[in-house]
């Protein structure tokens, strides 16, 4: 009120009511004005009024700001467009831009301006425009927010200690191995690869005695009759025999093809 009083004498058109009280919204948000023009003038210094000669120009009001903090100082230019007033103030370190559109009679009462209390309407929405408007963009708030990574949900459900470069485990902790496929069944092939001594089915080392289906096993060392007498074997060595183990043995027989000459005892 102090401020609109103090500019009533240069107050004569509904545009130089807005200007006021866009320039008392700067001031709440931290600047003061240096002076009027676009260049400083001489013995400058900051203050929350409004400079001599600030609503000189009937096209458009150029005020400077400086923060309190001297961080930023802004070039304000209003121009007046049929019954709209654009606002466009500019960073003059960082040469950001901010641009606001106001509609004067949304805020100004034009048959009141001699009463500061009457003159002014829709006063929370015009603080809404300007810090929307002018004061977040250019002190740097909305980039800020755009700059803060926001966590994916998808993350909270990992647990503490997980880490995507760590081999997970082939059986997970907690659960059964499962049990391998019988060796008779179709979709056993390569079971025995997993095993190659044999602990399951006859592994990938071929052995002419457990080949085809299971049969009784036979120790060699303890003789073959007609064969080899008792002892002949080492026990525990594998033995590979020279021909058939008896009547109706299943499975190939492995001398099956002998080599050429093999009944002749110089070969």
């Amino acid at each position: 009120e102090p401020l609109y009083a103090w500019a009533r004498a240069a107050i004569s058109r509904p545009q130089d009511a807005l200007i006021c009280g866009v320039h008392w919204e700067l001031v709440r948000h931290g600047y003061r004005c240096l002076g009027a023009g676009d260049q400083p003038g001489p013995d400058e210094r900051k203050s929350e009024l409004l400079p001599a000669g600030w609503e000189a120009n009937k096209e458009v009001y150029t005020l400077r700001y400086k923060s309190t903090d001297d961080a930023r100082e802004l070039l304000l230019k209003a121009i007046m467009v049929e019954d709209s007033m654009i606002l466009n103030v500019m960073d003059c370190s960082s040469q950001k831009v901010a641009d606001v559109t106001l509609a004067v009679a949304d805020y100004i009462n034009p048959e009141h301006l001699d009463d500061f209390h009457t003159v002014y309407k829709n006063t929370e929405e015009l603080k809404t425009r300007i810090a929307s408007g002018i004061i977040a963009p250019l002190s740097g708030l909305t980039e800020k927010a755009k700059k803060e990574p926001k966590a994916e949900k998808k993350d909270a459900d990992l647990p503490r200690d997980y880490d995507p470069l760590r081999v997970p485990p082939r059986q997970p902790a907690g659960t059964r191995a499962p049990s391998w496929p019988s060796p008779l069944s179709p979709f056993a092939v390569g079971g025995e690869d997993l095993d190659p001594f044999g602990g399951r089915s006859g592994g990938m080392i071929v052995d002419p005695l457990r080949s085809g289906f299971p049969q009784p096993g036979i120790d060699p060392s303890s003789g073959i009759p007609g064969r080899l007498p008792p002892g002949a074997v080492p026990p525990g060595a594998r033995f590979d025999p020279f021909g058939p183990l008896g009547a109706g043995r299943p499975g190939p027989d492995p001398d099956h093809l002998p080599p050429p000459g093999y009944d002749d005892m110089f070969m």
